[in-house]
């Protein structure tokens, strides 16, 4: 695999796509998910980590977030620290849906 590479995950499954087919494999799995994001208090965020499992919990700002069922799962109450999951730092997130 080169340096490019685009990782998609829909309903927890995990491609590794390269180059431009990348940025065709990723708009084709936007168009199975949704734009709908929900909001979650602390508590009920750390529950719902554990049922998803997910592999990586996402951070951008105060905002904690991954993908599960289609949407995007999110809450402002929560650390780094309250995960067992690798954190990632974002550079943006975006209710918008995907476009080039």
């Amino acid at each position: 695999m080169g340096l490019a590479h685009t990782v998609i995950e829909v309903d927890r499954i995990v491609a590794w796509v390269g180059g431009a087919a990348g940025g065709a494999a990723a708009a084709i799995a936007a168009q199975h998910t949704s734009s709908y994001r929900v909001k979650f208090k602390r508590k009920e965020f750390l529950e719902l980590v554990e049922i998803a499992e997910p592999k990586i919990i996402y951070h951008r700002g105060r905002m904690h977030f991954f993908a599960y069922d289609g949407f995007v799962m999110y809450t402002f109450e929560c650390e780094n620290s309250d995960f067992e999951q690798k954190v990632i730092e974002a550079m943006e997130f975006s209710n918008e849906s995907w476009s080039e």
